[in-house]
């Protein structure tokens, strides 16, 4: 009788660790094909956590909905575009938009020079600046919406936007009566006009002394002289004879905002993102932070609304705080008040660029065909195989001229300048490695604390000290 209870005591041990095990196995399976997929991704979950408003920009993207143009259309959009780059009939193809997304010193400037030199390329230099101005101390993320409409405009040459936001030029002669409002604006209102390629050429400017198609560098000074404003409305025409259109402009925060725009069917949107190194932004930054001031605070402001409060890094102290400020003894002076707001504002333009990163990374087919990134660096090292990337990218001709130009551009006797937003010849390598002569080992751990995640992706090694 022992023996029988002993038996099924047995028994039903086993049945319970039979039990158990299968439990146990049910539970494992599906946690072991998770954790495969998870694996796969690990790289991104650090980042996704170090971005709280990643997942909101990620559902803003909207991966379910349809694109603009089915996988027949898409393809014969490419066979169109190619042709048009191999023939130089670029019509073939139907107008073509660009937008070369930046941010402040990150050599925006001269990536668009290059566009603004192309003969089939209708060029606007930050046009958004007037809308910034206007509505200003609007927060950086407050305003996409309206820089999305205006973008929207710009390309389909329709410029009547400007008078929303763009204030007449003042007379030459302090004794003439003002202008009335802004029904009169001219060419001489749009921001950059001095050097810009249309403008300062023939048709609009009969007197110039270089055709459009000759490429050269305009001489702002010159082009003022000799090339009277004209109304916007003649180069609403000249805009609408160009195949390309070409817009700069370093105030939009985030790339899903351009969205609806790579969706509209006859728009053909393409942009292309330009990245440096941060430590090199902070840098040249620095040497013109009077200039940025105004707009870093409108960038900073957006901190609050990009990330929850009570989220941890909401409750983090600056990271790009200059030494001293918390301490209060140099916190009243102007240039320490100055890298204060420049300082933050990176932090928030790195966070948006890993935002950036992240979602170009889960991009369906078609999106990524209308998107690419750049690296200066790249661009300053490699200037020729760059340039034809970027217009086999944008579908157009590769001119001897145009690749004889972008080397001299990269190729320059020095890089410092006292004039910081000038376009002219650099020596690429002083401009990639001149923030490591010029920040402090402190200066050049917060850039990298802030901005870390980012520069990995963008394959930035961290450095090993060698700052001062």
């Amino acid at each position: 009788m022992k023996g029988r209870r002993r038996w099924r005591g047995e028994h039903r041990r086993f049945a319970a660790v039979l039990v158990l095990y299968t439990l146990l196995l049910l539970l494992l399976v599906p946690y072991a094909l998770d954790y495969g997929a998870r694996r796969g991704r690990a790289d991104e979950e650090p980042l996704l956590r170090r971005c709280p408003s990643l997942e909101e920009a990620l559902s803003e993207w909207g991966w379910e909905q349809r694109p603009p143009l089915d996988e027949e259309e898409e393809e014969e959009d490419e066979a169109g575009t190619a042709g048009a780059a191999g023939n130089g009939s670029a019509g073939a193809a139907g107008k073509r938009h660009i937008y070369l997304h930046a941010t402040w010193r990150t050599g925006s400037s001269f990536l668009g020079e290059l566009f603004n030199q192309h003969p089939d390329v209708f060029y606007l230099y930050e046009p958004m600046w007037h809308l910034w101005q206007a509505l200003y101390p609007g927060d950086a993320l407050s305003l996409q919406g309206a820089l999305r409409d205006m973008l929207r405009a710009l390309f389909r040459c329709d410029f009547s936007v400007l008078r929303l936001y763009a204030a007449p030029p003042a007379p030459r002669d302090p004794l003439a009566p003002a202008p009335p409002a802004a029904d009169n604006l001219t060419t001489a209102s749009i921001f950059g006009w001095r050097t810009n390629k249309v403008i300062c050429s023939s048709p609009l400017c009969p007197a110039a002394p270089r055709t459009r198609g000759e490429i050269g560098l305009v001489d702002g000074a010159a082009c003022e002289e000799k090339c009277p404003p004209r109304a916007l409305r003649e180069l609403e025409a000249e805009c609408r004879k160009y195949p390309v259109v070409v817009i700069k402009d370093v105030r939009l925060l985030e790339l899903g905002a351009l969205l609806p725009l790579l969706r509209e069917p006859g728009l053909n949107l393409r942009v292309v993102q330009l990245f440096r190194d941060p430590r090199a932004v902070h840098n040249s930054r620095l040497k013109a932070r009077q200039a940025l001031l105004r707009e870093s605070v409108q960038v900073l402001r957006s901190r609050h609304r990009a990330e929850p409060r009570g989220s941890p890094r909401h409750q983090q102290q600056h990271l790009l705080l200059p030494p001293g400020l918390l301490g209060g003894g140099r916190a009243s002076q102007p240039q320490h008040r100055a890298e204060f707001f420049l300082g933050g504002a990176l932090e928030v333009i790195c966070q948006a660029w890993l935002r950036d990163l992240l979602l170009a990374r889960r991009a369906p087919g078609w999106l990524r065909r209308r998107y690419t990134q750049l690296r200066y660096e790249d661009l300053v090292r490699e200037p020729r195989a760059e340039l034809r990337r970027l217009l086999r990218f944008a579908g157009l001709t590769v001119p001897p001229a145009l690749e004889d130009f972008v080397l001299n551009m990269t190729r320059g006797a020095a890089y410092s300048s006292d004039r910081p937003f000038l376009i002219s010849a650099r020596d690429a390598r002083e401009a990639v490695h001149a923030w490591r002569e010029r920040l402090s080992r402190q200066q050049v751990r917060q850039v990298e604390a802030a901005c870390g995640e980012a520069m990995s992706i963008l394959a930035y090694p961290l450095s090993s000290g060698d700052a001062r």
